[in-house]
């Protein structure tokens, strides 16, 4: 059981290292990058984990506003469930209360579906969370689409979004970040008639 006082952990999936860094994969370190400008954090390292971290709060002031541990893992994809769920014991934090933010091949691209619980369709980083601590926890699904033509996804997720895609991406981060906001203030029900479209 959770109450309202316990911490939120907000997971951006992706993949350490400047390379990686603008790839399609990595939309989740975008959204808990903006989400800690936001808050006015900076990540650092974390003691417990292979992981970079921010702590504060988010939402109004007041009993409105929700306490939070941004988390980047800082091992690969495949791997990010050890250090999200050393975090996840560490801080005391309910499986309702994680919130993994990643992309999503079967939505299109710019589109948001937020959701508790479910399979991992084949993402490396929710099968490996799932793995260390079961599914019952929240998905912010970003839309990435389907590679073109014969395209393999390993090497799709792994490239840098297209010109046409970076004329939204600013807008669709922010939207995924004010849709986390959204989903810790009024709940998944709320969230979702706002944000999926």
């Amino acid at each position: 059981m959770s109450d309202a006082t316990d911490p939120w952990l907000i997971v951006g999936l992706g993949n350490p290292g400047p390379e990686y860094a603008a790839n399609r994969h990595n939309v989740g370190f975008m959204v808990a990058d903006l989400l800690a400008e936001r808050i006015g954090g900076k990540f650092k390292r974390a003691q417990k984990a292979q992981a970079q971290v921010v702590e504060g709060r988010v939402g109004p002031p007041g009993p409105g506003s929700r306490r939070v541990v941004l988390v980047k893992p800082m091992a690969y994809m495949n791997l990010s469930g050890g250090p999200v769920n050393a975090l996840r014991d560490f801080y005391k934090v309910p499986l309702g209360h994680i919130v993994a933010v990643h992309d999503e091949l079967d939505v299109d691209y710019g589109v948001l579906r937020l959701k508790l619980g479910g399979g991992d369709n084949g993402h490396n980083g929710l099968k490996s969370m799932t793995k260390a601590m079961g599914a019952d926890y929240h998905r912010v699904r970003f839309g990435i689409g389907r590679p073109p033509g014969r395209m393999q996804v390993a090497d799709f997720v792994l490239k840098d979004f297209s010109s046409t895609e970076r004329k939204e991406l600013a807008f669709l981060v922010d939207r995924s970040a004010d849709a986390v906001e959204c989903l810790l203030a009024e709940g998944l029900e709320r969230a979702q008639s706002a944000y999926n479209s």
